[in-house]
């Protein structure tokens, strides 16, 4: 008689097997403990973490062969870093659609730390929709799991039990939270930074603190906070538009903003696009149109 237990944990061991070829460990030099990798393509182009990353870089292969590694790009808004290295016997990791994938299934992490290949058996716990990120990053969709990931999975693949990849990795987005990132929004950073070594981040020129709103506009506006300019950049956006220093910025296309993360935010995937400035000036309220401005945010 069939043992389903003994039939899951064969299960579990075959999908490390299969992704692991497709894992590598990430050696940062003096930056820190080594993270893993995952290997985007046969043309030797490798997908990790960005963060604390530095740029003295090697990729150990599944079979302990070290090559040096070229920083392509890297994006804090999603936590992915491109690394190009020399492909010869690299297995790309096979992804698969994650439109079936529901709350409750089960999954590994999978990571190459060391010298050899890592998992932590995991359950999905949460499977989010689109959304912004504190550094202006934008998420297709994400995948969080029960647990946090542990020291060096990040940059790894998080896998189903065929082995096929679901997401990378990363503890690097949001505060507290370790989440996959998805095959889409890898897709499109990767195709931006392999193509410009960056990802556009909307720019408006302004460096702003917290303020306590007056009575009467907080109370109109639902809000008791906006975001006092304390400086502009020559030449930036907001300078073009005659934004001045003690203008409270309010919101953004009627989205309110409270400080500089709210900007990074709202602003995030707005580069060259024109947007809507509601403001505070001499204790009037006022609005202007803005063409945001362009950032690397590599």
């Amino acid at each position: 008689m069939a043992n389903p237990a003994v039939d899951f944990s064969s299960d579990l061991a075959a999908a490390v097997a299969a992704a692991a070829p497709s894992v590598v460990r990430v050696v940062r030099g003096d930056r820190g403990p080594d993270r893993s990798g995952l290997v985007w393509n046969d043309r030797g182009l490798i997908v990790t973490s960005g963060r604390r990353l530095g740029r003295d870089i090697a990729v150990v292969a599944a079979d302990g062969d070290e090559r040096k590694a070229e920083l392509v790009g890297r994006d804090r808004g999603t936590d992915v870093a491109l690394l190009r290295v020399d492909p010869d016997g690299l297995a790309p990791l096979a992804f698969r659609e994650t439109d079936d994938l529901a709350v409750g299934h089960a999954a590994l992490a999978i990571a190459r730390p060391g010298r050899s290949v890592r998992a932590s058996l995991r359950i999905i716990g949460v499977l989010g929709t689109e959304v912004d990120t504190p550094m202006g990053g934008r998420l297709e969709h994400y995948i969080e799991t029960d647990r946090a990931i542990p020291p060096g999975f990040a940059g790894g693949p998080l896998v189903d039990i065929a082995g096929k990849a679901i997401g990378m990795n990363t503890r690097g987005v949001f505060r507290g939270a370790d989440l996959a990132v998805s095959h889409a929004t890898l897709s499109r950073v990767v195709g931006e930074l392999e193509t410009h070594g960056t990802v556009p981040r909307g720019f408006l020129g302004v460096a702003t603190r917290p303020v306590k709103l007056p009575e009467p506009v907080a109370r109109s506006r639902g809000e008791q906070v906006g975001a006092l300019v304390i400086d502009v950049v020559d030449g930036s956006a907001a300078s073009g538009a005659g934004i001045v220093l003690g203008d409270v910025l309010l919101a953004i296309d009627g989205a309110r903003v409270r400080g500089a993360r709210d900007l990074y935010r709202l602003l995030g995937d707005k580069a060259g696009s024109t947007v809507g400035l509601d403001l505070l000036r001499a204790g009037a309220e006022t609005s202007v149109e803005v063409e945001v401005g362009t950032r690397s945010a590599s």
